[in-house]
């Protein structure tokens, strides 16, 4: 069983926007370039939701998940300039609200 010093995985469960299109648009040409800035980050998984098998609308639009070596490694890559910078540009695109969950791997 993985502990606090163990790999952690940050998860952002984007809520549907207003405008998807905008919202991909922002997301490939903005956001992932300042991800992609953010040193630090063992891998990165993106999600696209997609209708469930009855059709049902997805619980959640995307979700991004950042994989880092150790808690320490998340907060050093986060409080960064860059890491600052990316997590204060989740404003200006995901109007329909975002929830981040931080959790160990394992």
């Amino acid at each position: 069983m993985s502990d606090a010093t163990g790999a952690v995985v940050v998860t952002v469960l984007y809520n549907e926007p207003s405008d998807p299109a905008a919202f991909e648009a922002y997301y490939e040409q903005t956001h992932m370039p300042l991800v992609g800035k953010v040193k630090g980050i063992d891998r990165a998984v993106l999600i696209k939701g997609l209708p469930g098998p009855d059709g049902s609308k997805p619980a959640y639009y995307r979700v991004a998940q950042l994989f880092f070596t150790d808690a320490a490694a998340m907060a050093a890559s986060l409080g960064s300039p860059e890491g600052q910078a990316t997590t204060a540009d989740i404003a200006n695109f995901a109007d329909g609200g975002v929830t981040v969950l931080v959790g160990a791997v394992g």
